[in-house]
Order: structure tokens, then sequence, then C-alpha cells
């Protein structure tokens, strides 16, 4: 159990501390929540802090229901549960127009107008404050990938073992705090577990531009 974001973020840059020392690091917050576990990630590896906008794709009538989830460029698509719901094809391109839209709206908000991070060549550690069914982890994965990253790590202080390993055969290494037996959803693992605001976002990246 964690006390808050704070305390996860804490924990998890003390198993990353002292790691990278000779290569550029890039830490990638997915926000929202995601950055402020961030924070002290970036401050630990001495690496600048951005953020990777992807965004879970959800069904017809049930949002929470990944079909799948989205980065810019990046189409991450659960063909089975698809076919399985009989969810038409217009549905799904609806769905990405809109959360293309949302990303577009954040990444705009939370750099503030600041450029985006170099990350060609780079060690990039993709940083989230928890996993379930990983979705939008492996979205952001691959848009890392697709933006030339020399290595990808994906650090979290939470996760079920299946999807941890899931994310381990697309990441070149996984960094995970917990990884319970039980496990229902991220937000039990917190004492605290506010919803993040984007100021809150904004606040963070600005500290460790």
């Amino acid at each position: 159990m964690f006390r808050d974001r704070a305390e996860a973020g804490e924990r998890l840059a003390a198993s990353l501390a002292g790691r990278f020392a000779d290569e550029r690091v890039v830490v990638l917050g997915i926000p929202r929540g995601g950055v402020v576990v961030a924070v002290p990630v970036a401050e630990a590896l001495h690496a600048p802090l951005d953020v990777v906008v992807p965004r879970k794709l959800g069904a017809p009538g049930n949002p929470e229901l990944a079909i799948g989830a989205i980065a810019p460029g990046v189409r991450v698509l659960d063909g089975q549960l698809l076919r399985s719901l009989g969810i038409p094809e217009r549905y799904v391109e609806e769905e990405i127009e809109r959360q293309e839209e949302e990303i577009r709206r954040r990444t705009e908000r939370y750099r503030s107008g600041g450029a985006a991070a170099t990350i060609a060549g780079a060690t990039v550690v993709i940083v989230d404050d928890g996993v379930a069914t990983g979705a939008t982890a492996f979205a952001a994965l691959r848009w890392v990938r697709s933006q030339g990253a020399a290595r990808v790590v994906f650090a979290t202080p939470v996760g079920p073992r299946g999807t941890i390993r899931s994310l381990a055969q697309e990441a070149d290494e996984v960094v995970v705090t917990e990884t319970p037996l039980s496990f229902a959803a991220v937000g039990e693992w917190y004492e605290t577990f506010d919803q993040v605001q984007d100021d809150e976002v904004v606040r963070a990246l600005e500290g460790r531009a």
C-alpha cells in the first residue's frame, strides 16, 4: 500500500537511482497521475521530465472497458474483444478521433507552448501511477519506439503480474515496485488516490523542464 502518488514515486525512484549513469535519459509521465509519480524519478535520474499522452479507447456504452488505446500515430486495438462485442468499425474510428482530439488538447495544455523533450537516441523511462490491463502503457511504449529511443524502460509502482509480463515483452526493461497476487484496480493500492488536475501536471512539468 502506498500513502499517495508522491510516496509511490519516491519508492520507485529509489529502485532506479544510480541507473543509466552513462546514458542520456528522458523521463516521460503518463498524465495525469503518472506525471506526479514521475517527478521524483526524474529527480533521481537527473533527467528532464516530459509527457507522453496515450488515451484509452472505450467500448460503446461502457467507456471504462478498453477496446484498445492510441498515442500519436499509434493504434493498439484488441481485435478479439472488438469481434466478440460486435463493435462496428465506424464506432472505432469515431472513438479514435475523439481521443486524438483529447491528446492534442492535453499535450498543448501540459507543455504550455514549450518544446518537447528530445527522445531520439535517449534512454526513455515511461512512468505511470499503476497499470491494470496495460492498454495505454503499450501505446506509450510503441510511440516512444517510433520516435527513435535507444532504449525504453517502463516504470510503475504497481501492476498485476500478467500485465507486467506482457509489458516486459514490449519494453527493454520493466521496473515495478509491487506485483500483488490479487489485483482489482490501481486505486486500491493507494491510501489517497485523488484525481490529478491539469494544473498539477503543468506545475510538475515546469519544475522539471
